[in-house]
């Protein structure tokens, strides 16, 4: 596919078995290109990656003071969380804060990514519900604004309501884009999602991880985003999750967001400066790849250490092992970040 090279080899022996293809871009707070592999202009679906920009029309109408939202709230509306209970929740607060209840969220549901979760469920001869669903915080967010605008809860999914109509002005500003500039389309969740270059998402994540700086950055909900984050990593993922284990060990600030098909959005900030890194997997391959890219981004990048990447690695990659266990592959990274 064109913009695409190869990023993620899966060797079998000796042997090069498959290969995975993809693109990164790191940007700089500035709108300076830092590094890439494949073409940075690569159009993309955001999927999840946008969740920490979509939360920002909450933050900047006050609703979130309104209702008193606490950081864990906040950073679980961002998350793509396992379901878990203290997920669950934090959900369930947030709707009983703004007088609705589960049966408001228009997600779907789905059972708990957390499969102790899941498991527990079953044993207690529960359905998963709408709670469970990894992008019920989103949807609970959506729901908080569209009742703090007086505007109707119903129709919160409609690409032209009030609440989604703010999301994509903000999107579309904080990835530096004319409006009207990125394309739609339906995620996962029911929610409207974009596509734009790749590079137009890594400049997103730089700009949030700039208005994280001082009090007076320019961006405050950004700013107020990013400590949520940052104080909160389980509620971005949860436990055994990538994004959570990324931004404990990360340096720098690291905020790290996951997205299906593939994406991966990261953002630090060093010497002042707030960098972003878009990444797409082509074949939308959700583990090995991207977490080995990811991975290998970051060290090469040095906002993760070498023994954090390795250890990351082993817990989130591993070995190509066979029925027996026996190790007979590896999977490994082909590019470099110049």
């Amino acid at each position: 596919m064109p913009g695409y090279v190869p990023l993620v080899e899966v060797r079998r022996g000796d042997s090069v078995e498959s290969l995975h293809f993809g693109a990164i871009a790191v940007i700089d707070a500035r709108g300076r290109a830092v590094t890439a592999a494949g073409d940075p202009a690569t159009p993309v679906v955001l999927r999840s990656t946008a969740k920490p920009a979509q939360v920002l029309p909450l933050l900047d109408a006050g609703a979130a003071d309104r209702f008193h939202f606490a950081d864990e709230e906040i950073a679980v509306m961002i998350g793509s969380h396992g379901g878990e209970p203290f997920h669950v929740r934090a959900v369930r607060s947030i709707l009983k804060t703004i007088g609705l209840d589960e049966k408001a969220l228009q997600c779907g549901a789905h059972a708990p990514y957390h499969r102790p979760s899941a498991h527990a469920l079953r044993q207690r001869g529960e359905q998963p519900t709408a709670l469970h669903n990894n992008c019920s915080g989103k949807h609970a967010g959506m729901l908080a604004l569209a009742v703090h605008l007086g505007a109707p809860v119903d129709m919160y999914l409609d690409p032209g309501h009030p609440v989604q109509a703010r999301i994509r002005a903000r999107i579309e500003a904080l990835a530096g884009l004319p409006a009207g500039a990125t394309r739609l389309a339906i995620d996962g969740c029911s929610a409207p999602t974009f596509a734009m270059p790749l590079s137009s998402l890594a400049f997103l994540y730089a700009r949030l991880a700039a208005a994280a700086g001082p009090a007076d950055a320019p961006d405050p909900a950004a700013r107020r985003a990013v400590a949520a984050m940052r104080g909160h990593p389980e509620m971005i993922g949860g436990t055994d999750r990538l994004c959570t284990a990324l931004m404990r060990a990360g340096r720098h600030g690291l905020l790290a967001k996951i997205g299906a098909e593939g994406m991966y959005g990261l953002a630090w900030q060093k010497d002042g400066v707030g960098f972003g890194l878009a990444l797409k997997i082509s074949d939308g391959e959700g583990q090995r790849a991207r977490f080995s890219a990811a991975l290998e981004a970051l060290r090469q990048l040095e906002v993760l250490s070498g023994e954090d990447a390795a250890d990351l690695r082993s817990r989130f990659v591993g070995e190509i092992r066979n029925h027996r266990g026996l190790v007979v592959g590896s999977v490994g990274t082909t590019f470099r970040l110049v």
